[in-house]
């Protein structure tokens, strides 16, 4: 069994190339007993924290490059192995995890994350100063995450969809009322649409002004992270508010008596796509 972790391990950081997250190497233990493998590295004085949560198969590896421009702008982060992954493996690996069920080992993930949470509390971080980061499947669990913890600072989602290995995020997303980050890419219709729903949900319950939706052409998760959207989310992480835009007027003939001001209506963008998700 212990060959067999070690080997699951090795594979694991071949995957990713040995790419290495600057840091402390830390661990802390869940409440059902996984230690949880992650690097740490502080905030500067008045920025936040960055709690990255890896996809399905992944490790704290695959966010290197994205934890490089968080030190430039001194975020603080501090990136997980999740139980079955990486590091994370003295109970087992992920490929054993049962795929269906709301109390598998993929919906516990959310006890590495509290494990997380009491380890930066430790470290003097308030939860308010804590933003979720997800990709894929830790996407799912960031969001679950979230609505134990409603008080964190943000909640950044890179191609979230509305059920991985049973983690759900509509549920979530009813409940978190903090600000949003999502990200997804067109060519996969299914995903898109999917985050475009998870978008609209976070709106109804978040309000105007709440969320962000960065799209790109293709990439999904990490991919997507380290091709397109790093520079608008490590942004939104520092002024996560969106500002208020007015909206384009058309102006009538000057000569037509009742000459009005009004608003263009929305084309080729994702709200006129799918106007109705939610309907």
């Amino acid at each position: 069994m212990k060959k067999t972790l070690l080997l699951f391990a090795l594979l694991s950081c071949a995957a990713t190339g040995f790419a290495q997250v600057k840091g402390k190497p830390v661990s802390f233990t869940t409440q059902d007993g996984w230690n949880i493998a992650a690097v740490y590295a502080a905030p500067e004085k008045g920025q936040k924290t960055a709690l990255l949560l890896h996809d399905l198969g992944k490790s704290h590896r695959d966010f290197a490059a994205f934890t490089d421009r968080l030190a430039q702008r001194g975020i603080g982060y501090l990136a997980l192995d999740l139980r079955g992954h990486g590091q994370s493996v003295n109970k087992g690996v992920y490929a054993a995890f049962a795929k269906e069920g709301v109390d598998n080992d993929f919906n516990k993930m959310v006890r590495d994350v509290n494990a997380a949470m009491d380890f930066l509390k430790g470290k003097g971080i308030a939860e308010e100063e804590v933003v979720f980061v997800g990709a894929g499947l830790g996407a799912n669990v960031a969001a679950k995450a979230a609505s134990l913890w409603p008080g964190v600072g943000g909640l950044a989602l890179l191609t979230p969809v509305t059920n991985a290995r049973d983690v759900l995020t509509i549920p979530a997303l009813r409940v978190y009322k903090g600000q949003v980050f999502i990200a997804a890419a067109a060519d996969d219709k299914k995903t898109f649409l999917e985050a475009s729903v998870l978008r609209n949900v976070a709106f109804l319950t978040s309000g105007e002004g709440q969320v962000t939706f960065a799209t790109a052409y293709d990439k999904k998760g990490h991919e997507l992270l380290d091709a397109w959207t790093a520079p608008e989310l490590v942004q939104w992480l520092q002024t996560p508010q969106k500002p208020e835009i007015n909206p384009d007027i058309v102006e009538t003939p000057a000569e037509d008596p009742a000459a009005v001001y009004e608003p263009v209506a929305p084309s080729d963008t994702e709200d006129a796509l799918f106007p109705s998700v939610l309907q």
